[in-house]
């Protein structure tokens, strides 16, 4: 047996439609439209959104105000108070060990450490950004912020 022997099982294909092309093919007349009217012809019908002449949902909605940045890079916050309840002296913070914790979700989520709250224990921090307050508060204990490369 060869390739180009190869066919389909009998009955299990089976041509297409061909409309239009006259009464005795069984789909001529109206090519299996119907009636006449806006529905028989080629393109026809009412859009998706018409409501019947009435203003359309979504023209009757307000447009939304002000600007969004496609480029607008977010980040996840952590506050040096969540730091100081999750974590022992002397470890590290970073995304696998913030994700580990349940402090977020993902080890790849970009994160923030702000200043809210106080802290008492020294912390190695590597993370995307740390804010110059809360840079200065783990330093003042003895912790340290090392930049991601």
């Amino acid at each position: 047996m060869q390739i180009h022997d190869l066919t389909p099982a009998p009955g299990s294909v089976k041509g297409r439609k061909r409309v239009g092309r006259g009464h005795g093919s069984g789909h001529g007349g109206k090519s299996g439209r119907g009636s006449n009217g806006e529905l028989s012809r080629a393109g026809g019908g009412k859009g998706p959104g018409f409501e019947g002449g009435q203003t359309t949902l979504y023209m009757r909605l307000p447009k939304l105000p002000g600007f969004k940045n496609p480029n607008h890079i977010q980040y996840a916050p952590v506050n040096v108070s969540r730091l100081e309840l999750k974590y022992e002296a002397g470890e590290v913070v970073d995304g696998p060990s913030l994700v580990a914790k349940g402090i977020i979700k993902h080890p790849d989520t970009l994160v923030k450490v702000l200043a809210d709250g106080e802290i008492t224990k020294a912390l190695t921090i590597r993370v995307d950004k740390v804010s110059a307050a809360a840079q200065a508060k783990i330093e003042a204990v003895g912790g340290k912020v090392e930049p991601l490369c």
